[in-house]
């Protein structure tokens, strides 16, 4: 499998939280995580904002929107990941996600809160 870059808002509690899991669960040490909130260079063909927004991820030479290609790269996942190549899994992921987007600041509030 070769290398897969995940681009993440690291000023996100929430999805540092995400990341450090993934960081764990990545046994393998096949995936990049870059950190797109501070003011590097992150390589990668979409603006910040949209980097920002959700993870995105580099597979095969191609960007993707989502945490699906992560999925697939991390044994654990990986049946959920091979399933959101379904468009109705997908499709579903999707509206979860649009879902969870509408409450995530008040998510990210009460993980700064957390610490």
């Amino acid at each position: 499998m070769s290398r897969l870059v995940v681009w993440h808002d690291g000023a996100c509690p929430l999805c540092r939280r995400e990341i450090v899991l993934m960081r764990r669960l990545d046994r393998r040490g096949v995936i990049e995580f870059v950190d797109v909130a501070g003011d590097g260079d992150v390589a990668c063909p979409l603006d910040r904002e949209t980097l920002l927004a959700r993870f995105h991820a580099r597979e095969d030479g191609r960007i993707l929107s989502g945490a699906a290609a992560m999925w697939r790269a991390i044994p654990l996942l990986r049946p959920l990941g091979l399933a959101a190549r379904s468009p109705i899994v997908l499709a579903g992921l999707e509206a979860a996600y649009r879902l969870f987007l509408k409450v995530r600041p008040r998510l990210q509030a009460l993980a700064r809160r957390a610490g």
